[in-house]
C-alpha cells in the first residue's frame, strides 16, 4: 500500500511541477522509468548517528505533505526522511516500501551502509528477521553501535542468545545514546539472552532500569530468581505477571511456575500433565508451546504414556521449527511407535492400530517401516480386524508401494475387504492398482479375488468375465455356479474337471457329489447311470457312499427327506480352493455388516 500511495504522490508531485528541472538525459532504473537524480553519494557522505538521532521523527502528515511538493531534486531526499520517520514510529513495514521505492530509482543505494541499516531495520521491525540480519551483517556495518543493537534484538529473537550477547559490547553506545523508552525492547532482549544462558544475576541488574509493575520484566525477573533459588520472590514475580501480563506471558509465567512446582515435587506428576495440556491447548504457536511440549513429552515417557507422549513429540516435529535436536526427536519418536506397535506392548491391539495412524509419517522408512506395517496387520488380520488390517496395507499399497510391488499388496488389501464385509471396497482397490503390467501369474491372482468380490456382489456375469484366459478356473467358475443352482452350467462346466476314478480326495468327492446333484435337478437320467457307473467302486469305502448312491439313483424314486440328509453329509471342501472358501466367508461378512445396526 505504501508503494502505491508513494507512486501516486510522484505523479501528482510531477504534475504540480513541470517546471522544475530534470536531467537532460535520463538513465532508466530497474521498473524502466527514468532515475531521479542521485542521492546515493549524497547519503553515503552523511555520518550515521546512533540512538535516537538515528531515526528522527516525522509525522505522517508531514511526510505526504512534503513528498507533494518535492521537485525531482528532492524527492529521494524526502523519502529518506520518511522512510527514517517510520522506523522511529515503529512501522517497518511501511518504511521498508519506502525505501524499495527509493532503491528501484537509483539502484546504487543497496550500495550505501546508511541505506542498508535503515532496510535491516526496518526488516527487524517488521518481524523479517532473516532479511534484516542479512542487511545488518553487511560488512560496512560490522562495527556500527546501531547495527549491532539491533542484531543484538534479531538474534534474541531467533533463539541465538549467545551471538546476541555477543553484540552487545558493541552495541553499548548506540544503547546508551537513547533515553529510557527507548532503551526498553533491547534491554528485554539483553535480558532474555542473558536468562537463556543461565547469567541470571546480570540480568537482575539489567532489569532493575524497567519499571517494577511492567509484566515483561517481572516474568524475566521471576525466571531469573527461580534459577538463582529464590523461589518465593520468582513465583510471586510469575503470579504478578498471570494478573497484569497478555497472553503470551501469562501463559509463559504459568509454564515457568509449573517448571519449578515440577522440581520441588510441589505438584503430582499427573497433574502438572493435565495442566500442561490445558497450557497447550489454550496458547499455540510460539516458542512457549514449544518448550510446553518438549516438557509434556518428557512427563508422558515417564508416565509410560505413549500415546500422549506421541502427541507431543508428533506436534514438535511437525510444526516446530527445524532445530538441532531434530535428529535425535525423529529417533525418539519412531521408537515410542516400535515399541507401541510390538506384540508385546500392553496397548489393545485396535489403540495401538490406531496409533499407528495417527502417526504413521513418524514411522521408520523403508524395509524396516514394511516390517512395523506387516507385523501390525497381521495381528489385526489374526484378531479379525479385517477393515483395520486393510486400511493399515491401503496406507502402505498407495504410500510406498512401486509398480509390481502393487500386485500382491492389493490382493491382500483386496482379501481382507471381502472379509470384512466389504466387496465393493475390494473391486475398487483392485482397479485403481490395474495400470501396471503385473506378470502373468500375479495377474491371474488378482483376477481370482476380483471374481470372488463381485461373485458376492451378485454381479456373477462379471466374476466369469474376470475369470478368463485364468489359468486353472474351472473349479472358482464351478463354484460361483454351485452357489448360483446354475445347475446347467455347472454340468457343463464340471464335466470335463471330473477326477478319474480311483481313490478321491475330499475335493473330488465334492466335485463328483456336486455334479451329480446337478445331473438329478436337471434329471438326466442317462448321464446319472454313467456317473454311478463310473465312480460307484471309488465311494465303496468312502463315508459318502450312501449319498453317492442316492444321488446316483432315479430321481423319481428318491426320499426327499433322504437326499436331504445326502446334501449335508457333502463334503466341505470347496473345488475352488482357497477362492471358495473366500466366497462363502465373504457372503457370511456382508450379510453381518447388513444386519448389524450402524453406530450411534
Amino acid at each position: 500500500m505504501i508503494r502505491l500511495l508513494l507512486a501516486a504522490s510522484v505523479a501528482a508531485a510531477s504534475a504540480g511541477h513541470s517546471s522544475a528541472p530534470e536531467p537532460s538525459a535520463p538513465s532508466h532504473g530497474a521498473r524502466g522509468g527514468p532515475v531521479l537524480p542521485g542521492f546515493a553519494a549524497a547519503l553515503a557522505e552523511r555520518p550515521m548517528p546512533a540512538g535516537t538521532a538515528a531515526w528522527p521523527k516525522m509525522s505522517r502528515a508531514e511526510g505526504w505533505s512534503r513528498l507533494a511538493a518535492a521537485s525531482s531534486d528532492e524527492r529521494q531526499g524526502v523519502r529518506w526522511d520518511f522512510a527514517n520517520g517510520l522506523i522511529a514510529d515503529g512501522r517497518g513495514a511501511d518504511a521498508l516500501g519506502v525505501l524499495e521505492v527509493m532503491r528501484a530509482d537509483d539502484p546504487d543505494l543497496a550500495l550505501v551502509p546508511a541505506w542498508l541499516r535503515a532496510k535491516g531495520v526496518a526488516a527487524v521491525q517488521a518481524a523479517h528477521l532473516e532479511d534484516g540480519m542479512a542487511s545488518l551483517a553487511d560488512p560496512m556495518l560490522v562495527s556500527d553501535a546501531e547495527s549491532c543493537l539491533w542484531r543484538l534484538r534479531a538474534l534474541t529473537t531467533q533463539g541465538q542468545s549467545r551471538r546476541a550477547l555477543a553484540q552487545l559490547r558493541c552495541a553499548m553506545p548506540a544503547l546508551n545514546a537513547r533515553g529510557r523508552r527507548g532503551r526498553y525492547p533491547f534491554i528485554l532482549a539483553v535480558a532474555t539472552a542473558g536468562v537463556a544462558l543461565g547469567q541470571n544475576r546480570p540480568v537482575i541488574d539489567w532489569l532493575a532500569v524497567l519499571p517494577d509493575q511492567d509484566p515483561a520484566a517481572n516474568l524475566l525477573r521471576g525466571e531469573a530468581m527461580l534459577a538463582l533459588n529464590d523461589i518465593q520472590e520468582g513465583k510471586l514475580r510469575l503470579a504478578r505477571v498471570a494478573l497484569s501480563g497478555d497472553g503470551e506471558q501469562r501463559a509463559a509465567a504459568e509454564l515457568a511456575t509449573l517448571r519449578v512446582d515440577l522440581a520441588s515435587h510441589a505438584v503430582p506428576t499427573a497433574e502438572a500433565a493435565k495442566r500442561l495440556d490445558r497450557l497447550t491447548f489454550t496458547w499455540r504457536g510460539d516458542e512457549v508451546e514449544e518448550q510446553a511440549l518438549h516438557l509434556r513429552l518428557d512427563l508422558a515417557v515417564k508416565m509410560h504414556d505413549t500415546s500422549a507422549a506421541l502427541a507431543a513429540g508428533a506436534a514438535l516435529f511437525r510444526y516446530g521449527a527445524p532445530g538441532p535436536d531434530a535428529g535425535a526427536l525423529s529417533e525418539q519418536l519412531r521408537g515410542l511407535l516400535a515399541t507401541a506397535l510390538s506384540p508385546q506392548s500392553k496397548l489393545p491391539l485396535p489403540q495401538a492400530a490406531g496409533l499407528f495412524w495417527d502417526y504413521r509419517d513418524l514411522a521408520p522408512a523403508g524395509a524396516a517401516g514394511d516390517r512395523l506395517v506387516d507385523s501390525l496387520i497381521d495381528r489385526l488380520q489374526g484378531a479379525g480386524l479385517y477393515m483395520r488390517a486393510a486400511d493399515l496395507l491401503q496406507y502402505r499399497l498407495t504410500a510406498t508401494a512401486q509398480d509390481i510391488e502393487q500386485g500382491p499388496l492389493s490382493v491382500r488389501v483386496a482379501t481382507l475387504r471381502i472379509l470384512a464385509g466389504r466387496p465393493e471396497l475390494a473391486v475398487r482397490s483392485l482397479r485403481e492398482t490395474d495400470q501396471v503390467a503385473y506378470p502373468a501369474s500375479m495377474l491371474a491372482d488378482r483376477r481370482r479375488v476380483e471374481a470372488a468380490a463381485l461373485d458376492i456382489l451378485g454381479r456373477r456375469a462379471e466374476a466369469l468375465a474376470a475369470l478368463q484366459d485364468v489359468p486353472d478356473a474351472v473349479g472358482i467358475a464351478a463354484e460361483i455356479h454351485w452357489q448360483a443352482r446354475d445347475w446347467a452350467h455347472l454340468v457343463e462346466v464340471g464335466e470335463p474337471a471330473l477326477p478319474a476314478p480311483g481313490k478321491l480326495s475330499d475335493v473330488g468327492q465334492a466335485v463328483v457329489l456336486r455334479h451329480a446333484i446337478a445331473l438329478a435337478m436337471l434329471r438326466r437320467e442317462p448321464a446319472l447311470a454313467r456317473l454311478h457307473a463310473r465312480y460307484v467302486a471309488s465311494f465303496a469305502t468312502l463315508p459318502t457312499a450312501a449319498a453317492f448312491a442316492l444321488l446316483t439313483a432315479k430321481p423319481d424314486t428318491v426320499d426327499p427327506a433322504a437326499l436331504a440328509r445326502a446334501m449335508a453329509s457333502l463334503p466341505s471342501a470347496s473345488p475352488a480352493g482357497e477362492i471358495g472358501d473366500l466366497i462363502e466367508e465373504g457372503r457370511e461378512a456382508m450379510a453381518t455388516a447388513a444386519a448389524t445396526p450402524p453406530p450411534a
